[in-house]
């Protein structure tokens, strides 16, 4: 298993409740003062160069017109990352490819961090939340076709070497397609999709040999998610994925006691507790099906983080898994439970860090997650033992095989090339 930091980072300093209805889309950015953001930004691209030197992974993401995260633009701070540290795989997660106008560009982007991190590209790829829809102008019924549109044109851009291409798609429509820099991992970095509710979209991901990723979700949906997806292959003739396809972000704390642990994850649960926004925001006509849509509206959908569930209490979020705290052992065993209850995961995306949380704080809980919680979870779980779609992709070998993400990807390409030199010689 794979262990990735992360930090969405937040603007803390809200107004009062009362004064302010949507933390998203409509919030004015006079409540964001520059000389304090300033030294945020710094604050939480320094706990990504902690994580590299606690050998931990770093994941960041990005969001539009909301405090939740001021990162409005995760290459740039990818690409600091990527420079900065020196061993973590750096996982975007990622590029809103549904709302980009030009995916080129995204790819020269990704490209470019492949080579400034010499390989430690995870390259991810979203629809993005329902509330970006309102600042990119995009149709909500697009999006996901206009996702795989961009994904599949960055794949044969990065894997096309002798010159440019034309490209006539529904929406791109490109004269030349000629990529430069050329990407470092070759075919392309591994490619990460996310998801909530829609079970097509996670096997179409899982298909292709891209990892699915679902963010606080309580257990019993995220069971539901992949039992789904693991039956819909089974279904057309695939062989079993491997754990590495499969990715779960909770909220995450470690103290020394208990009663530590309480404290930080309560420090976390800022986000939860805090990102409010309005209903018409959350689920733009046409953004999802139309019966999920009225649970929205009406309050009625009970997923990880909504109003709904934020009324339960912690003890509600650790029985469900998705906040995950406690002593190190403790946190071990929690996530043991986790990974048998769901059927399998190889990344875990530790959301260690939220609100206005003292660096000493999420530092302390870095730590003692690195140093005693995943050695004893590091062997846990299987990865793919070649690259590219599912089909292709051979039986999971056990994650023990191999010292980390790094080594298992070099493992993969050496039996993806060996494949193509066969296929070559054969034709």
């Amino acid at each position: 298993m794979e262990f990735y930091h992360f930090t969405e980072f937040p603007w803390p300093y809200l107004p009062p409740d009362d004064e302010f209805t949507s933390m998203r889309v409509n919030l004015p950015s006079s409540v964001f003062d520059p000389k304090i953001g300033a030294d945020l930004y710094h604050s939480y691209l320094d706990q990504h160069k902690l994580a590299d030197e606690l050998g931990l992974n770093c994941m960041i993401n990005e969001h539009h017109q909301t405090a939740t995260c001021i990162n409005s633009s995760a290459p740039l701070s990818i690409a600091i990352a990527a420079r900065e540290t020196k061993n973590a795989r750096i996982c975007i997660l990622g590029n809103p490819a549904a709302n980009l106008r030009d995916p080129i560009r995204c790819a020269e982007e990704m490209a470019m961090i492949d080579n400034i991190s010499h390989g430690r590209l995870e390259c991810g790829f979203v629809r993005g939340v329902p509330y970006e829809l309102f600042g990119s102008n995009c149709n909500p019924t697009e999006t996901s076709a206009r996702l795989w549109e961009s994904v599949q044109l960055m794949q044969k851009a990065w894997g096309t070497h002798d010159g440019p291409f034309n490209y006539e798609g529904r929406w791109i429509h490109k004269r030349q397609v000629n990529v430069w820099p050329r990407i470092y991992q070759d075919p392309h970095p591994p490619i990460w999709m996310t998801g909530g509710s829609d079970v097509n979209h996670a096997t179409r991901a899982i298909e292709n040999g891209f990892t699915f990723t679902m963010f606080l979700t309580p257990a019993d949906g995220m069971r539901k998610m992949f039992d789904g997806v693991r039956a819909n292959l089974k279904k057309k003739g695939l062989p079993t994925p491997a754990d590495d396809l499969f990715a779960f972000m909770p909220l995450l704390a470690v103290g020394e006691t208990e009663e530590e642990a309480l404290k930080y994850i309560q420090e976390v649960f800022w986000y939860v507790k805090n990102n409010k926004a309005e209903s018409q925001f959350r689920a733009p006509p046409g953004y999802v099906e139309t019966p999920l849509y009225a649970n929205f509206l009406s309050g009625r959908f009970s997923g990880g983080r909504t109003d709904a569930i934020r009324t339960k209490g912690m003890e509600f979020f650790r029985e469900n898994g998705v906040a995950v705290y406690g002593t190190p052992d403790s946190v071990a065993k929690q996530l043991k439970s986790l990974y048998k209850k769901v059927g399998g995961f190889g990344h875990l995306i530790g959301m260690l860090h939220s609100g206005d949380m003292p660096f000493k704080h999420t530092a302390k809980s870095m730590k003692l997650f690195a140093e005693e919680v995943v050695p004893q979870l590091k062997d846990l779980g299987t990865v793919s033992s070649s690259l590219g779609p599912l089909k292709d992709r051979g039986t999971p070998v056990k994650a023990a095989k191999f010292n980390g993400r790094t080594a298992a990807l070099a493992s993969a390409r050496d039996n993806w090339f060996k494949k193509q030199t066969k296929k070559a010689k054969a034709a």
